[in-house]
């Protein structure tokens, strides 16, 4: 069910006191605090585990809020907001004296997006400020896709969630930098394409550096494991099942969009071929899996021949973090 005038109202209660509330995006749901406060948004960090040198993406409702969490907003970030906001991309600048550095883990730059819901646009609006927003659920583990999913990970008394449906994407913004020149720093399913339309110019593609625990992130997503369920979890090619379950002691769910059979107990949950579809369940199908409490769960590897490639690109991304690929 959908929060309605007064759930938005007792969210921004909380928020103007400090507190946190969880809101939907047409990605996934967001673990909200106002981000000019850094009691606040180290309650974000406390609350999900969350590394400190792992920068938050601040959440705005128009591109004249994002320019109060800046320092400079070039043409090219307009251009790109005209283009794509509200919306799944993040846009990475030097980032203004307002926003504490815990929200950036110590960096000089500051990822900023607009995202597309209704309900979390009047709220960050009548609010007046701006939201971190990382993903509401423990550092990690599978984002949320729905309130449900939310509920799950915290207990009421710590987190506020507003039910704004299931998200459309399912997958987190492209984290895009753009200074000195236009770099994906996380992939999405905003491409490399479709913003080299809007900027004129080549976009490099994602690639993470090392860094040491105490250096920050570029961006977020950017850890070697995330996104993961709490089941061991392989990614496998669609000839490697056999193999992988009879080398697995326990229940296998095997996760895939490929007409693969499976004897009990072992079971199979079903994904849609398509990228959009694809992105769209995956983190509600990979909670389903742990769901079943067997002892592994085999991602198998998704023929990316439906659909648009960058939003391959940033699935297969999720997935590399998500799993492990089955090397027995």
């Amino acid at each position: 069910m959908s929060s309605g005038p007064e759930e938005i109202a007792s969210a921004i209660a909380r928020l103007k006191d400090g507190g946190i509330v969880a809101f939907p995006t047409e990605t996934v749901y967001g673990l909200g605090a106002d981000a000019f406060n850094p009691k606040a948004v180290a309650r974000v960090f406390e609350l999900k585990g969350r590394p400190a040198n792992n920068p938050l993406i601040v959440h705005v409702s128009s591109a004249a809020m994002a320019r109060e969490v800046v320092a400079h907003w070039p043409r090219t970030a307009e251009a790109l907001a005209e283009a794509f906001w509200p919306g799944p991309l993040s846009i990475v600048l030097p980032k203004s004296t307002r926003v504490p550095s815990i929200v950036t883990a110590g960096g000089a730059n500051v990822a900023v997006r607009c995202p597309e819901h209704p309900l979390t646009l009047a709220l960050i609006e009548t609010l007046g400020v701006p939201l971190v927003g990382p993903s509401a659920n423990p550092s990690g583990r599978t984002s949320p896709t729905c309130a449900e999913h939310v509920r799950d990970s915290f207990t009421e008394r710590d987190v506020l969630v507003l039910d704004g449906g299931v998200c459309r994407r399912g997958i987190e913004s492209t984290v895009l930098q753009i200074l000195p020149t236009p770099k994906i720093l996380r992939p999405g399913v905003i491409g490399a394409g479709a913003i080299e339309r809007v900027v004129g110019s080549t976009v490099s593609r994602f690639a993470a550096e090392a860094v040491t625990p105490s250096e920050p992130l570029a961006s977020p997503g950017l850890l070697e494991q995330h996104y993961a369920p709490r089941t061991p979890a392989y990614l496998v090619g669609e000839h490697q099942i056999d193999e992988a379950i009879s080398r697995v002691p326990g229940p296998v769910v095997v996760v895939t969009a490929s007409a693969v059979q499976v004897r009990s107990p072992h079971l199979v949950e079903p994904m849609p071929p398509d990228a959009e579809s694809y992105a769209a369940a995956l983190y509600a199908t990979l909670r389903r899996a742990d769901d079943h409490r067997a002892a592994t769960i085999l991602v198998v590897a998704p023929d990316t021949a439906i659909g648009e490639p960058a939003i391959w690109d940033a699935i297969l991304d999720r997935l590399s973090r998500a799993a492990r690929r089955w090397n027995a």
